[in-house]
């Protein structure tokens, strides 16, 4: 999800990691802009992973205690776990918070600072077992209480077969005895269900209650021989069966004692999701299933409305399309692409998208992600341009080079087209002298960076890049990184920066060009 920091006064005068002119921001705005690009516990080219959260704590802490009745806080971390999709920093942002305010004798507000950060079942264990290792065994009674509510909201019986699970130190009972939530009177199943979690945690084995139907369809299910198991698979109401046991394909392939065939993958793909279904592709492939399972689940893929409900980072699609080994799967990506960033306002005028090409940003988003910090930029480029946005797209480093864009063609390829010049002009990130050799009257800028920009070698002073073009002219840096200094000033009129990998920079773009509001989305309008 991407964010733009509003624009301050008083930013301060520093350096990049590479000597380039910068400026720092403010608390909010650095804490706003690392949160959306920080993955917790990832090193990145130039700051190592320890001194990365410990960076990122510490602006929490300070946040939350200038934010007096934790209002601001709560907004801000609702967002970042729900529309920017960053569990980790959401449940770090959340624990950090109350333990500074907590600190600071700041008691009002903090129970759903706890709530707001958890939107999966697994997050109150996770949440847990962040506090007691940074803060010890003692867990106030807010941290409790916002706990006890994401339970009463989260704990289900596909949410027990899916996430209460040996691999996690604090399964859903650990978090049930210290927080004692009483079941949501609406949901008269719940209390049978948190008895049940309780009982399977201390090895008391009792069968589901006639409550829980979904857990003992699965009991069913795994009272079945091994051998038989193949089996049920071809059977008619096999999908159905699978269904109702709230069975994964990890799951089933578990079950199964055995390898994931065709026809396990045909029982199993109507009750996958979309994103399982997405990370899939390539064993859909290698298990060789038919061509009519797989014309299913590339109208799946491509549906607008399954694109829309699975909110994917528009990279994603591009991370699917290079993994996948069969063709089959290229013109379904593409259309969900296209339908991922269907929000590309129509920028009027030419549109200048510089994509740093330098050595720092051939790092990967992620530890667990292939997708590196220039392919969010190339893609960025190539779908702004295939919106019908009049785009020069320009890749630099210790040069630049015009990449032409196929007109009619796909973003996907012209994103790997534009991948393969990586290189092609050196390793540095000489942001200066590159604008000053694009930009050539366009009514805006935006460069996708990480802002660490090389002092500017050939004019033999040293500027930020924002000032590199007429003051007159938009400039938006979509910092991919959240490095605390950058080079663009946005203290300056028309100096923007938007952080995040979404389809919501597009939108933030198309804001800002329309009105150069700076408010975020959680904020009230002033």
């Amino acid at each position: 999800m991407s964010k733009f920091n509003r624009a301050v006064r008083g930013t301060t005068r520093t350096l990049t990691y590479e000597g380039g002119a910068a400026r720092t921001r403010s608390a909010k705005d650095d804490l706003v802009l690392l949160a959306v690009v920080n993955m917790t516990g990832e090193q990145t080219f130039y700051e190592q992973a320890g001194d990365r959260d410990d960076r990122f704590s510490g602006l929490v802490r300070t946040v939350a205690v200038q934010d007096r009745d934790a209002e601001w806080t709560a907004g801000f971390i609702g967002w970042l776990r729900g529309a920017a999709q960053m569990r980790s920093a959401s449940l770090v942002a959340a624990a950090e918070a109350v333990a500074a305010r907590l600190a600071a004798g700041l008691h009002g507000g903090n129970r759903r600072l706890i709530d707001a950060a958890c939107l999966r079942a697994d997050e109150p264990g996770e949440l847990l077992a962040y506090w007691r290792g940074r803060y010890g065994r003692t867990v106030p009674q807010p941290v409790k209480r916002g706990l006890a509510d994401a339970v009463r909201r989260l704990y289900t019986e596909r949410a027990l077969l899916k996430y209460d699970t040996d691999s996690h130190a604090y399964r859903f009972a650990d978090v049930l005895e210290l927080t004692h939530p009483a079941p949501d009177p609406a949901k008269a199943w719940q209390g049978d269900l948190f008895r049940h979690a309780l009982d399977r945690r201390h090895h008391r084995e009792q069968p589901a209650p006639e409550s829980l139907p979904t857990l003992r369809a699965r009991a069913a299910l795994l009272e079945l021989p091994a051998d038989g198991r193949r089996a049920l698979l071809g059977r008619p109401d096999a999908a159905r069966t699978l269904r109702a046991a709230g069975m994964t394909w990890e799951a089933l392939a578990g079950w199964l004692q055995g390898p994931m065939d065709a026809g396990a993958w045909a029982a199993v793909v109507p009750s996958m999701g979309y994103m399982a279904l997405l990370r899939n592709l390539r064993n859909l492939d290698e298990a060789g299933v038919p061509d009519d399972l797989a014309q299913a689940v590339a109208d799946r893929l491509a549906d607008p409305a399954e694109v829309a409900r699975s909110r994917q980072f528009p990279y994603r699609f591009l991370s699917a399309y290079r993994a996948a080994p069969s063709l089959r799967w290229g013109h379904a990506l593409e259309k969900a692409l296209t339908a991922a960033t269907a929000n590309i306002p129509a920028l009027p005028g030419r549109t200048l998208v510089l994509v740093d090409t330098s050595a720092s940003m051939g790092g990967t988003v992620s530890a667990r992600s292939v997708i590196r910090h220039v392919d969010v930029g190339a893609l960025f480029g190539a779908a702004l341009a295939h919106r019908g946005c009049a785009v020069d797209l320009v890749g630099y480093a210790s040069g630049h080079f015009r990449h032409p864009l196929t007109a009619g063609g796909s973003v996907l390829r012209d994103t790997e087209a534009f991948c393969a010049r990586i290189g092609e002009v050196g390793h540095g990130t000489e942001t200066v002298a590159a604008l000053r050799a694009a930009y050539d009257g366009h009514d805006r800028v935006v460069i996708v960076s990480d802002m660490q920009t090389f002092a500017d070698r050939r004019s033999g002073w040293n500027v930020p890049a924002s000032e590199a073009v007429p003051a007159t002219v938009p400039m938006f840096g979509v910092n991919t990184t959240g490095y605390a200094a950058a080079s663009i000033d946005t203290g300056k009129p028309l100096r923007y920066e938007i952080g995040g990998f979404s389809d919501k920079l597009f939108t933030m773009i198309g804001l800002l060009s329309e009105t150069g509001q700076a408010r975020r989305p959680w904020e009230e309008p002033a």
